[in-house]
């Protein structure tokens, strides 16, 4: 083009109405020299020169060709057909890798039309046309626990019983996710809300025992009974959370006073071992005593039965001689006094001597019958 004699970044020449001279310029594009001092370059041949290297960059021509744009050479930045095409597939590709994504058999997926719940995600790839819908993928089946107690939280674990006890206690608390939805927008921070459910919890139930159940029998009772009033408290809030299980690892007396604590625990051992040594000796005498009275109570009855049946056969034979001497009187007297004769005689030891012997001849007076008879026997 007329006119044109820049340098190799084509710059204006001396045009005198074109805009290459502004100000002071002079036809090349440059200051005047100004003393005997080092030349300053302009501020616009600098940005000059630099848009010329951008438009080469982008596929245009320099200034010494002529500009397309204008007169000097100052023509725009000439973008291609192909330039668009790969910065339009680029555009896709990203708003292809913000909007599609995937879902593993372990998690779910909450949509969110601009901040508002619009579904839950299926297994496997998904798509929400970002940006309008985006999304959240929670892992639902990973068990996460919160640790309580006092090991763990200082004093925090330290409760206090019914029987005005203070006792230091350890748990964990297993949870998961079971509802996405409600997990991201009922709680406003899931695992605090979940720690103070499960230590209010805990001291409800601690506040209700006494300290040896605690320490002894009771602790799976404890564990049941906590896990359903936590997953209680946490389904009034619409919380979306589950509790997997409760693990009740320690109950113990604070550390403070544990060792004067075990000297009472001892000291009870003992006295139970005593009151069941007792309770054996009792039992076993117990037994005997009553063993003995049934024993007396049988004896009694057996020779209160035989006194009746004595009694009985007297009468029932005194009826019957009673009969046989109203038919002969006589006659049942004499068998009454033999027999009574009989009876008392039986015992006696006697000799009956007949006065009158057969031969005549007498007894000798001073003959020792009773011991001839003692000797017979």
């Amino acid at each position: 083009m007329a006119g044109n004699n820049g340098g190799p970044w084509g710059g204006g020449g001396n045009n005198q109405g074109g805009g290459g001279n502004r100000g002071n310029n002079n036809g090349n594009g440059q200051r005047p020299p100004q003393g005997d001092g080092p030349q300053i370059p302009d501020i616009d041949d600098l940005m000059k020169k630099g848009q010329d290297q951008l438009r080469v960059l982008m596929g245009g021509r320099g200034g010494q060709g002529g500009g397309e744009g204008g007169s000097g050479g100052t023509g725009g930045p000439r973008i291609s057909k192909g330039m668009l095409l790969v910065g339009a597939v680029a555009a896709v590709g990203l708003w292809l890798s913000a909007s599609l994504y995937r879902v593993q058999n372990f998690e779910q997926s909450v949509e969110l039309f601009l901040g508002e719940y619009y579904r839950t995600g299926t297994e496997g790839l998904n798509f929400a046309p970002w940006p309008l819908i985006t999304r959240e993928v929670l892992p639902v089946t990973r068990e996460q626990t919160e640790d309580m107690g006092g090991a763990r939280r200082g004093e925090d674990g330290l409760m206090l019983t019914s029987d005005e006890n203070v006792v230091d206690v350890d748990y964990q608390v297993v949870w998961n996710i079971a509802d996405p939805a409600k997990y991201l927008f009922n709680l406003r921070d899931p695992r605090q809300t979940i720690q103070a459910v499960s230590e209010s919890a805990m001291r409800e139930i601690i506040a209700q025992s006494e300290l040896a159940p605690i320490l002894n029998r009771d602790r799976g009772v404890i564990a049941d009974r906590l896990q359903e009033l936590i997953q209680d408290t946490l389904d009034s809030y619409d919380s979306g959370v589950n509790i997997v299980r409760v693990n009740f690892d320690r109950a113990d007396p604070p550390s403070t006073v544990i060792d004067a604590f075990r000297d009472v625990q001892a000291a009870a051992q003992e006295r139970d071992r005593l009151q069941n040594v007792a309770d054996a000796y009792a039992n076993r005498v117990l037994a005997e005593a009553r063993g003995e009275a049934a024993q007396v109570l049988e004896e009694a009855e057996g020779y209160r039965a035989q006194v009746v049946n004595e009694a009985e056969g007297e009468a029932s034979r005194f009826s019957a001689v009673r009969e046989e001497y109203a038919k002969a009187p006589e006659v049942t007297r004499k068998r009454l006094y033999l027999e009574t004769m009989e009876r008392v005689l039986g015992d006696v030891d006697k000799i009956i001597i007949e006065e009158n012997g057969g031969s005549g001849s007498g007894v000798v007076p001073y003959l020792p019958l009773n011991e001839l008879r003692k000797g017979s026997n």
